[in-house]
């Protein structure tokens, strides 16, 4: 599989480009490379798709946040989309025309079109575990498939259709303007049969011309570690199939984190505050904190101020693209009771008189646990 370019690279952008420049530079790149202007080279409608998929991704405020903090791994590009697709959804950038009509009638790639169905959007949350070490989850969803009695034709057995009168079977009407420069040639879609290039004679008894069915069915998915709150991910041709024919949309999924109890995430690493005693602190001691693998025991030393961050290495979330693995911070905070007993304060009382409290750490230590050891003898 080839590694996909920099998509601020394929279009020739620097990565604070506004997104009139990112606009322009698209437009610039798909005229050089569109494959009615260049016949000749083979490589012309590749470098054309990626142009398109580098804008698709770059022209929407939230999907180009998401690329510039994941990379490709991030998901939700275009990169299945078909001639046909990228003519539909970017035409607008080159005027009312759009693609055909800037390059008068895009007949290099034939007349009829390729209908794709609607997009599928579902939510999918997950807990941190699943997103720390990815995860596979089945899913059921309910839409639309081609019909199977008419192979997705929506004609009775699949075979009761007829070239369309109007475009004969091209799916496209051409229309001819005579102009000072000349005879200039247009296309549209055919209005009689929408640029299906058919029409159905007798339709099918099962789906009644539609050529596809409601169908529930349960879909695996492979979530990769790392994933991120908002992040979409895309499955292609899992959405629903478009009626009489065509391809089908794609699934994407949105990713929703559920809050976890004790930790919280900061990017790559773990977040997990640990309150002390104030005996542990100036004793030190063995304590247990949980991780996203189970608990593990960490050693406090002795003298610990409050504020100490530990660090577990490796206890965090896998990085999306490959990258290791964070950690997980713990953050020590001394606790103080709010309540005390009368026992209890007396005791306090009598530890606060024996070293004679001073601001400056390490001062009277010794003299310090010298009478405390001399209070509980």
């Amino acid at each position: 599989m080839a590694t996909k370019r920099d998509y601020y690279e394929v279009l020739d952008v620097a990565k604070t480009a506004s997104a009139e420049e990112i606009k322009k530079a698209y437009r610039k790149v798909a005229i050089k490379f569109h494959p009615d202007k260049n016949p000749d080279d083979p490589t012309a409608e590749d470098k054309f798709k990626e142009a398109a998929e580098a804008y698709e991704i770059l022209s929407d405020e939230q999907k180009r946040a998401r690329y510039d903090r994941f990379g490709h791994q991030a998901g939700g590009g275009g990169g299945g989309q078909n001639m046909e697709d990228i003519f539909s959804q970017f035409g607008d950038i080159f005027g009312g025309g759009g693609f055909e009509g800037f390059f008068g009638g895009g007949q290099g790639r034939g007349g009829r079109r390729v209908k794709k169905g609607s997009n599928l959007r579902i939510k999918l949350k997950l807990d941190l575990e699943e997103v720390a070490n990815g995860v596979e989850k089945k899913i059921k969803v309910k839409r639309y498939v081609a019909c199977q009695p008419c192979s997705g034709t929506g004609a009775k057995n699949g075979t009761d259709l007829k070239d369309c009168g109007t475009c004969h079977g091209q799916g496209q009407v051409k229309r001819v303007v005579n102009t000072m420069l000349g005879q200039m040639v247009s296309s549209s879609t055919c209005p009689t049969c929408n640029g299906e290039g058919k029409i159905v004679s007798s339709k099918c008894d099962v789906c009644h011309g539609e050529g596809r069915q409601l169908h529930e069915e349960v879909i695996p998915i492979n979530i990769p570690a790392g994933v991120a709150e908002g992040m979409q991910l895309s499955m292609n041709g899992k959405g629903n199939y478009p009626e009489r024919g065509g391809v089908p949309g794609d699934l994407l999924i949105q990713i929703e984190e559920e809050p976890h109890e004790l930790l919280k995430r900061d990017g790559n690493n773990i977040m997990f505050e640990q309150y002390i005693s104030f005996v542990d602190a100036a004793l030190g001691a063995s304590i247990e904190v949980p991780t996203i693998e189970g608990k593990v025991k960490i050693k406090v030393d002795p003298g610990t101020q409050p504020g100490k961050i530990l660090r577990l290495r490796g206890k965090g979330i896998k990085d999306l693209n490959g990258y290791g693995r964070g950690d997980q911070l713990i953050h020590l905070s001394v606790w103080t009771p709010k309540n005390v007993s009368s026992e209890e304060r007396e005791l306090l009382e009598k530890l606060r008189n024996a070293q004679n409290f001073t601001p400056n750490p390490g001062k009277n230590e010794k003299g310090f646990f010298e009478k405390v050891k001399e209070y509980f003898q």
